[in-house]
């Protein structure tokens, strides 16, 4: 980092996930919903994050994740967290926003702002979040297009174009088998298979496919939270805990909210004042203001 900017170019970035993904061992990308928790999760040494379109849309629009936030409020956080951030970022473009066209357009602007990977599914436009019910998805032919759109519009090959299937929901485990074994031949470098309702579908959906499985252990999911070691047993590959930080912090705030409201003072355990200022990069402001202050106060003379 470099006064609190990412220093290594996204092309680094990406072929690390890559390097990462044929390497043994589960890949943890814990969900990200904003700058703090992307620098939390940085300091605590993961190397993959992913940004989380439900968080995202929760905390810059306080909004559902039901197809309300559009291609151009999500492009924004790509670039600030990429900006901000060693890391591999995971990046969740919906359905890509649109037709045809604007998924190559979404790809093209989320590849140009940093994001590591970007992940598509197969849902119609608008789309609802993987917790709800009633979720439509596209033909899966329409959804091979998509891919092939994305294959050929990245202009970066180490960009990880991960596609996500939501028909497990409402059309059942066989045509969500059906449509990661198309997807994966489609040429995605990841499938992402949303919502297997047990272990032994993991393995299936995992057997499937040549390529890595991803897989959500989000809060609403029909499976309890499992480990990565878990997970990498039952043959997934990229795991990502999307709301995590995003509840945890939303409880800490209700809590000190709540105390105060009540006139009390809140007496939880609060991340130490001078701890969370250098997260921020006061210490590099300071650095940066000794370094240049003469400099400042002769052009003021």
């Amino acid at each position: 980092m470099n006064n609190g900017y990412a220093t290594r170019p996204p092309s680094v970035r990406r072929q690390r996930l890559r390097a990462a993904l044929a390497a043994p061992g589960p890949i943890v990308a814990p969900g990200v919903h904003d700058l703090i928790s992307v620098r939390l999760a940085e300091q605590a040494g993961f190397g993959t994050l992913f940004m989380s379109g439900y968080g995202v849309v929760a905390a810059a629009l306080g909004l559902p994740d039901a197809g309300l936030a559009n291609g151009t409020d999500m492009l924004d956080r790509v670039r600030q967290m990429a900006l901000a951030s060693e890391a591999a970022l995971i990046c969740d473009a919906d359905n890509g926003y649109g037709g045809l066209i604007n998924v190559m357009h979404t790809v093209r602007s989320y590849e140009r702002a940093g994001a590591a990977a970007i992940q598509l599914e197969d849902q119609v436009y608008p789309k609802r979040c993987g917790h709800m019910r009633g979720r439509k998805v596209v033909p899966a032919a329409e959804m091979e297009a998509r891919i092939k759109v994305a294959l050929d519009t990245r202009e970066d090959a180490g960009t990880v174009i991960i596609a996500r299937t939501d028909a497990r929901a409402d059309l059942g485990v066989d045509e969500a088998l059906r449509r990661a074994e198309r997807y994966a031949c489609a040429g995605a470098d990841v499938v992402f298979v949303e919502g297997p309702e047990s272990r032994d579908e993991i393995r299936a959906f995992a057997g499937c496919v040549d390529v890595p499985l991803m897989l959500n252990m989000g809060a609403g999911a029909r499976l309890p939270l499992m480990s990565p070691d878990e997970l990498e047993a039952l043959g997934a590959k990229l795991v990502i805990y999307p709301t995590v930080a995003l509840l945890a912090s939303a409880q800490a705030c209700a809590d000190a909210y709540g105390a105060l409201g009540e006139g009390r003072l809140p007496m939880g355990p609060g991340y130490p004042f001078a701890d969370f200022s250098r997260l921020m990069g006061f210490d590099w402001v300071e650095r940066f203001d000794a370094r240049y202050r003469m400099l400042d106060e002769g052009g003021q003379a």
